[in-house]
């Protein structure tokens, strides 16, 4: 999360939020609109989750049909990212302390 987390730092996105990601349901830092972008995020890239019509239903209550395109790839470039990193052991660097 080096990169990103250094990104977010500079897009100005507090690092109380960014120290809430991994317990965002029961943070009051994250509208529901972030709420259920976190969640289809989590659902996409868990091998032992679906993404399931209850949770479409409620993105799509806060985005676009675009939108959602949008953040699906997003979503799914992040995901290759690290993944492309892990197979080849890149090292984080530097851009953030975690």
């Amino acid at each position: 999360m080096d990169i990103r987390r250094a990104v977010g730092a500079r897009a100005g996105i507090p690092s109380e939020k960014l120290d809430d990601l991994l317990r965002y349901r029961q943070s009051d830092r994250f509208t529901p609109r972030e709420q259920v972008a976190l969640e289809y995020a989590e659902r996409i890239t868990r091998d032992d989750q679906e993404v399931t019509d209850t949770c479409m239903t409620r993105l799509r209550e806060h985005f676009s049909e675009a939108e959602v395109v949008e953040l699906t790839f997003i979503v799914g470039f992040q995901t290759f990212a690290s993944k492309f990193a892990k197979a080849f052991r890149l090292a984080p660097q530097g851009f953030a302390r975690v």
